[in-house]
């Protein structure tokens, strides 16, 4: 067998075990102690024989090393695998073969030898199977042969081979059979899992194509002379409404992901985010909300509430059960959809061809579907868990060929538990309105004396006024602190007020929060009130605890924004930047520059001892971990034990590696704070300007920007691409990164090649770094799960291939970076 079939057939039985680590751990359990206990069996005998003591002895031994694989040397660690190959040789066929050749075989030598062979079916796939075996026996009768006095092998057990060997060939057979079919299922699956995603995806997108269509259809006839073109009233209304139900569309498929991520792990609904909802309310805005692919489909929805009721839920989560059981009815041409909404009981009514009782039975178990091609059923799997979450259920009735009905069952809210959530929130909103002015305008005497009255226990003054015109003399004359604004408004508009209050006419406060209340449909509504910067948006008609709820959020919106403001300026602040990537420190010196800070840059400690050393002034000090000569870490203790007149100054690490160890290091050190690479700039910002100037240390916890570890599943952060550009800085900064990048890969795979996990380290911590300051977060997360168990661990990534994989994602990384300057960029 030449080399390289050789490490294909290691690579099977490594393959193997990586996913089951604790099998082998559990057999080692059973070498140090079963292995000698049956050594006691020798004194129940009259003559027993051969005594095997040493033999144990050796393999207990053994065995108990390999249940400490946890507390091996790092660089002992990657010779698990073959010393677990070698043990399971000699533990099983070689010591069994050779004890039973010694015992002059019989029933109990080949049953210990079947056993052998039953456990190495277990422990190994086929292929190794039988190599582990037949090396295992030959290894066995060498050893009997060589310490045997005079050696003989017995003649039942040598007539038994034959069983042995058919028994070794039926294994081989079945167990390649059960891998096959393991895998085969393991492929249909994620088949399964891939057309589920296309299927439920595919609606959404469509929408989204939709609406971009339309927005083209609605612009106007292109043109060289742009000052000429104009849109007329009714195409910027259809162009709102073509965005609304875009976004829409959007949030539609970013819940189609979440849904099969949940499904897929079975992650539970936490309750802590539930509200209580109205089900006349939610369907009512399910109905209305839905991306239909037409007016015709459009029509074919109708609700009716016979008896409404409250109960507690996440809405997101309940509008898209409505969703999914809408879009599977409408699936048929010209179906006809009722919702009813009864005592407790949610119903959805179709006239469609109906479901047979055997495909109702299997209907919410996931990858199931009916009359979809493409499709699995994994959205009704995802009502059912919803629905359980809620504490209600979900039930279907069909009859073949007439219709279909899905039942939500839910508990409706005690009286006791809506009047707990009332005083909540009338709590949360006296803490916040107490003492404040809040302006309501509406031409409805009728709806401002019913706002007025849902406002009256909240301990603020309302004011009230009919018109825009009598609104902008009374914030003239008097400072609001939140405006209850209707939209339309006789003569000049609700948006048109919002207008001239941000443009801070006659000296109104331009800042004040302004909350939209209107009948107008929401999708479209909170679109146009986000573009004319008010800061929310509630329907008419609502109950008090909804308004409360939207004003509150508004309004710790708003006073957030405002403290961001009034922080102190960084103007006049020096902050001293050390990393040994000139890469990083450019990208994060230019955006703090544009911020208004001052930096000065460093690239390793020394650098950052020589330049405090003539400093008269540093406000922050920011260090990366890994640098030459001297790293962040010496050089935060060598400046807390300085004389230097900086000395105190707030110490910020940077690192792309962040474990308990090095942040418990780092805290000896004299670090102050930490942030993992990449972070997000403004956090970065934040965190400075909250600083106090040459402040005593302040409290140390870990901050990761969470958005780079959840949700982008594109090769590109596009937020900190599009601060790049903003600044001016991204054609630099790639055409920069490029041939670092190439290096870096280059560095990499020699020494993944040669295996030196030193060098490879190094290389892969820069690379970690720059892919995640430059906004390449696909190649971030990449190179992070190859990096951590390296530089952790002594362990080696797991696939041989990882490297050509590094590889197609740094071209691809770097293609996706060149379109981000420049279109006709050569990368």
């Amino acid at each position: 067998m030449n080399l390289p079939s050789v490490r294909g057939l290691f690579a099977h039985y490594v393959d193997y075990h990586r996913h089951g680590p604790l099998m082998f751990r559990y057999v080692s359990v059973l070498g140090f102690t079963a292995i000698p206990l049956f050594y006691l069996l020798r004194f129940t005998k009259a003559d027993p024989g051969y005594d095997d003591w040493w033999i144990r002895a050796i393999f207990a031994v053994l065995s108990v090393a390999a249940f400490l694989q946890h507390r091996w040397p790092d660089q002992l660690k990657p010779f698990y695998y073959p010393y677990s190959y070698v043990l399971l040789i000699i533990g099983m066929p070689g010591t069994l073969t050779f004890l039973s050749l010694h015992h002059g075989g019989g029933p109990i030598a080949v049953g210990n030898t079947m056993m052998a062979a039953a456990f190495i079916m277990l422990l190994a796939d086929w292929r190794n199977m039988i190599v582990i075996m037949l090396s295992g026996m030959a290894l066995g009768t060498l050893m009997y042969v060589a310490t045997a006095t005079s050696p003989q092998m017995p003649a039942d057990y040598i007539a038994r081979l034959p069983i042995l060997l058919v028994t070794l060939l039926g294994g081989s057979l079945i167990k390649h059979a059960l891998e096959s079919a393991t895998a085969e299922r393991v492929h249909q699956a994620y088949a399964s899992l891939a057309g589920s995603i296309a299927h439920e995806m595919r609606h959404p997108l469509g929408q989204l194509k939709h609406s971009l269509e339309g927005i083209q259809q609605e612009l106007p006839t292109p043109t060289t002379r742009t000052h000429l073109q104009a849109l007329m009233t009714e195409r910027l209304d259809e162009i709102y409404r073509h965005v609304a139900q875009g976004e829409l569309a959007v949030q539609r498929g970013l819940q189609v992901i979440s849904m099969t991520l949940e499904e897929v792990h079975a992650r539970p609904m936490k309750p802590e985010g539930f509200t209580f909802l109205r089900a006349g309310e939610s369907c009512a805005k399910a109905m209305q909300e839905y991306g239909y692919e037409d007016a015709t489909h459009r029509a074919n929805v109708t609700l009716r509430v016979d008896c409404d009721f409250v109960f507690r839920a996440d809405e997101t989560a309940f509008l898209f059960v409505l969703f999914n059981l809408i879009r599977n009815a409408l699936a048929n041409p010209g179906v006809q959809v009722l919702m009813v909404v009864s005592a407790g009981r949610v119903e959805v009514h179709d006239n469609g061809p109906g479901m047979s009782p055997d495909v109702q039975a299997h209907l919410f178990k996931p990858f199931h579907s009916q009359g979809k091609v493409g499709g699995t059923g994994l959205g009704l799997a995802y009502c059912w868990r919803v629905m359980k979450a809620f504490g209600g259920t979900i039930e279907c009735s069909s009859v073949p060929g007439k219709s279909t009905c899905f039942s939500l069952v839910l508990p409706s809210a005690t009286l006791a538990e809506r009047e707990m959530e009332r005083v909540a929130t009338l709590a949360r909103a006296r803490a916040l309105f107490d003492g404040r002015r809040i302006l309501v305008v509406d031409d409805e005497a009728a709806v401002r004396f019913l706002t007025r009255h849902k406002l009256a226990s909240i301990g603020a003054v309302v004011d009230e006024c009919a018109d825009a015109e009598k609104a902008l003399q009374m914030l003239a004359q008097q400072r609001y602190d939140l405006i209850v604004l209707d939209l339309n408004l006789p003569g000049l508009d609700g948006y048109a007020l919002a207008k001239r209050v941000r443009a801070g006419e006659a000296g109104m406060d331009r800042k004040i929060c302004i909350v939209a209340h209107s009948s107008e449909p929401s999708a479209v509504t909170r679109i146009k009130t986000r573009k004319s910067t008010m800061d929310g948006f509630v329907a008419k008609p609502s109950a008090q605890g909804v308004l409360l709820q939207a004003l509150c959020q508004a309004m710790e919106a708003s006073l957030e924004r405002d403290a961001e403001q009034h922080s102190p300026s960084p103007a006049g602040r020096v902050v001293l930047l050390a990393d040994d990537n000139a890469c990083i420190r450019k990208t994060v010196a230019t955006s703090l520059r544009h911020s208004g800070f001052g930096v000065v840059e460093a690239g390793n400690g020394h650098q950052v001892l020589s330049m405090l050393a003539t400093m008269d002034r540093c406000d922050v000090i920011l260090l990366d971990i890994e640098m030459p000569g001297m790293n962040g870490l010496e050089a935060a203790r060598a400046i807390r034990a300085s004389a230097l007149p900086c000395r105190q100054a707030p110490i910020l690490m940077l690192s792309a590696h962040a474990g308990p160890r090095v942040l418990e290091e780092a805290r000896r050190s004299g670090v102050d704070d930490f942030l993992t690479k990449p972070f997000n700039m403004a956090a970065l910002e934040a965190k400075l300007r909250a600083l106090p100037m040459n402040s005593p240390p302040i409290s140390y916890e870990l901050e990761e920007n969470n958005q780079m570890e959840t949700g982008m599943d594109s090769l590109l952060d596009k937020t900190r691409i599009d601060n790049y550009r903003r600044i001016g800085v991204l054609e630099e900064l790639v055409v920069d990164y490029l041939p670092a990048i190439d290096g870096l890969l280059a560095s990499v795979e020699s020494a993944a090649k040669a295996k030196d996990a030193k060098t490879c380290c190094e290389a892969l911590h820069s690379l970690l770094g720059m892919s995640g300051e430059v906004g390449a977060i696909a190649l971030y997360r990449f190179v992070r799960k190859c990096y951590t168990p390296l530089v952790d661990e002594g362990r080696w990534p797991e696939h041989d291939d990882w490297t050509a994989s590094l590889r197609t994602l740094v071209e691809r990384t770097r293609q996706a970076l060149g379109k981000s300057v420049m279109p006709a960029m050569r990368v």
